[in-house]
């Protein structure tokens, strides 16, 4: 299989199933550095990153490959309306191609709110030795009433407010983008989704970050990881801070990201034993 052009702005396309999907890839190639694979948010695409993945990229000396899922930033758009285990399905059905692709050899998922939970559907369920570690920032396992609400009044600004004109900035189907993440998420057989079961069989190291002040989660979406969890878990929660710690805060989300990917790679020193 043909690897992706790595760069800043590729001209090899990723095609998953049929689907061409927008990509950036920055720092080292996955031939020479191992590499982090950044899955955005429910509303998210690879340009809503902004600078953080080449912050994240010079902070630990690794390879940042972001991908905006189909229906996002400039992929094709989605087929509506999106099944409710579209996240089970993004993980177990297109992530495996794009980390083939790319010609990852080792590598941590990085995910962000929904990207989170496809991390970790992933990191659960898929035996793939490629995955060294796990970083979940505001992930969700289930729902939670609070955090409906939110995305309830995410559709009111939708249809009442500029928020369609903005996000076509970002998105050239914006009606795509919100309508096959809130729809879902409002849908009400979606208030019985839980995917809580994938953490008990993690078995690579996880970093949990989450703002104090999320407004679509509640610590428990972490409590869950460190009571479920086999494999070791690090923590940061983040005061003065809501559901986008990488920019509410920048530095210390950084922090946190880079002491997790020194960790995993003195381990992966430790694990090299001398001929």
């Amino acid at each position: 299989m043909a690897h992706l052009d790595w760069a800043e702005t590729p001209t090899t396309p990723l095609v998953v199933n049929g689907v061409t999907l927008e990509y950036t890839c920055l720092g080292p190639s996955p031939d020479t550095a191992p590499t982090i694979v950044m899955l955005h948010e429910g509303l998210g695409c690879a340009a809503l990153w902004r600078d953080f993945p080449a912050k994240v990229a010079a902070r630990t000396g690794m390879g940042v490959l972001v991908y905006s899922r189909q229906g996002y930033g400039q992929s094709d758009p989605a087929e509506l309306p999106r099944p409710m285990d579209f996240m089970t399905r993004e993980a177990l059905e297109v992530l495996p191609h794009v980390l083939d692709q790319a010609g990852i050899t080792r590598c941590v998922l990085f995910g962000h709110s929904d990207g989170a939970t496809i991390a970790a559907i992933y990191g659960g369920s898929v035996e793939d030795f490629r995955v060294r570690g796990l970083i979940f920032m505001a992930p969700h396992f289930f729902t939670e009433e609070m955090g409906l609400a939110e995305i309830a009044k995410a559709r009111e600004a939708f249809e009442t407010t500029d928020l369609r004109d903005r996000m076509a900035q970002y998105h050239k189907n914006p009606e795509n983008a919100f309508r096959g993440w809130n729809d879902t998420w409002l849908n009400p057989a979606f208030k019985d989704w839980n995917v809580g079961e994938v953490i008990d069989y993690l078995r690579i190291p996880v970093l949990a970050i989450q703002g104090r002040e999320d407004q679509y989660g509640t610590l428990a979406q972490i409590e869950e990881i460190e009571t479920r969890s086999y494999a070791p878990v690090d923590v940061a929660i983040l005061d003065d801070c809501k559901h986008a710690p990488h920019q509410e805060q920048t530095e210390r989300t950084l922090d946190a990201v880079s002491e997790f990917a020194a960790r995993l790679e003195r381990i992966e020193a430790a694990d090299v034993v001398p001929v």
